[in-house]
């Protein structure tokens, strides 16, 4: 969904002519895929940091046209809200420095960013959901000037019949509303993961990352509040759910199916049954045409963008024009600060690794409905959370990470030949936190628990401490 559309509006035909251009770039998918002409070029990571602008009182900024203008960075890119901004970086091969040489990289941008912001009498800070977001700020005025964002209201609003969107969260607290518009969406910021992958890892790779949702999430909740509730550890999960619910299958609006998904099961033969699934079971939502020729799969990768699954294989080009495949891992919120994001993204990549080698698939292993309610009481309970995990065993999540998983994730990195220092350092912080059991959703729950549930005092002390860039293990309760 990251790229621009040249139309808002539709008409039937537009439907039609789109879903003919699906099919047949979904049929020469399968074709790649059957003379295996993918990319072997694999072990490349990259990520997406997703961010709000802010102003002193810490509330939403909505001047992210101005920001960009005046950073001038084509790496950093807008958002669903104006409050909001995406900073990218260059993949690395994963291997060496690779880690440290991430966090160098997106330090310089984000403390760009906070130069530019500065100048605005702004701020950068990066956290699930802002705690200071009130509903009324979510609205289309504050909608980021791109065409794709408003077709996408558009349709998300046709496909429900007109019908607002029910946000109903049962967590510590209960949150029920109705919004008109998709920019509940804008109050869920990411940090999204993306691992290139050999073909032959393609099954295994999307299904380590569907088994792996439920310990990232946990080791990594950021999300406790929204509109002043407290709900789930990473409440991005279900209001993200929610904030785009609109079914499979045309004509069912709450069919089956859901745009923002688990998914329906596991792989089993290739990934190229999540984009035969998309075509069949997934009316299309934005009908802009290209003419840049099947193989570009312009239709294909759009369509692709409007189906959020939590893990989500994407089709893209080598610098030669080879195609390769990646999966995006999008259950990691953002923040709390840089060094504790490189270490989530230790954490996936060592962990994805080690399934992927392991002797025995990790799916026959876990069946996909245990992984699916592992997932959900993860998001729920954090590192509190009971899950079942290999063979059926049931135990307390925080333990499986701290005595399997994260050993595992380290003999994954070094099988990755990723430098000892980078994984000392990463793996350190995130086994600092387990020790601790300081999340940044811990953190912010007890600060309110002993200050009061002031949260634009509690954000301010957590932007002061995201700004001193310590790890949120490491930080304290003071006002």
């Amino acid at each position: 969904m990251g790229q621009e559309i040249e139309e808002s509006q539709f008409t039937p035909g537009d439907f039609v002519e789109y879903a003919k251009c699906l099919r047949r770039e979904t049929e020469l998918l399968g074709q790649w895929f059957r003379d295996g002409l993918f990319s072997a070029r694999d072990r490349m990571g990259g990520f997406e940091l997703e961010a709000w602008l802010v102003d002193d009182a810490v509330r939403p900024a909505p001047v992210n046209d101005t920001f960009l203008k005046r950073l001038d960075n084509p790496m950093v890119v807008p958002e669903l809200a104006r409050f909001n901004v995406e900073l990218n970086d260059h993949p690395q091969h994963l291997w060496g420095s690779a880690l440290s040489r991430f966090e160098a990289s997106l330090g310089s941008t984000w403390n760009q960013c906070r130069q530019a912001a500065a100048d605005l009498q702004t701020h950068l800070l990066m956290i699930g959901i802002l705690p200071t977001v009130q509903e009324s700020e979510l609205n289309q005025a504050n909608m980021s000037d791109l065409k794709r964002y408003r077709a996408l209201n558009e349709q998300v609003l046709r496909m429900r019949g007109g019908q607002p969107l029910e946000l109903d969260i049962h967590g510590r607290q209960h949150l029920s509303t109705t919004h008109r518009s998709v920019m509940l969406e804008a109050a869920t910021t990411s940090f999204q993961l993306h691992l290139k992958i050999h073909p032959r890892d393609a099954v295994r790779a999307y299904n380590a990352g569907i088994i792996l949702s439920a310990p990232m999430v946990a080791a990594t909740a950021n999300s406790p509040y929204l509109f002043g509730y407290d709900l789930w550890d990473e409440t991005r999960i279900p209001l993200f759910e929610q904030s785009v619910a609109v079914g499979g299958l045309a004509g069912a609006s709450h069919g089956p199916l859901r745009r923002v998904t688990f998914g329906s099961g596991y792989t089993r033969e290739s990934v190229m049954e999540c984009f035969v699934e998309n075509e069949q079971h997934y009316p299309v939502m934005l009908p802009m045409q290209f003419h840049d020729g099947l193989e570009q799969m312009s239709h294909l990768r759009l369509h692709n963008g409007t189906i959020w699954r939590w893990n989500r294989p994407l089709i893209g080009f080598d610098y030669d024009g080879i195609p390769h495949l990646r999966i995006e891992h999008r259950v990691v919120p953002g923040g709390p600060t840089i060094v504790d994001v490189i270490a989530n993204a230790a954490l996936f990549f060592g962990l994805m690794r080690v399934l992927i080698d392991a002797a025995e698939p990790a799916e026959a292993r876990i069946p996909f409905a245990a992984a699916r309610d592992n997932f959900y009481a993860a998001a729920r309970y954090g590192l509190d959370a009971h899950i079942t995990w290999y063979g059926g065993e049931k135990g307390a999540l925080r333990s499986l990470l701290q005595q399997q998983l994260l050993p595992q994730a380290r003999t994954g990195l070094e099988s990755l030949e990723i430098d000892r220092d980078d994984i000392e350092r990463y793996l350190g912080v995130i086994e600092a936190r387990l020790q601790s059991g300081q999340t940044g959703s811990a953190w912010q729950r007890a600060w309110v628990a002993k200050h009061g549930d002031d949260m634009a005092a509690m954000t301010a002390a957590y932007l002061k401490r995201q700004d001193a860039g310590q790890p949120v293990h490491e930080w304290d309760l003071r006002p």
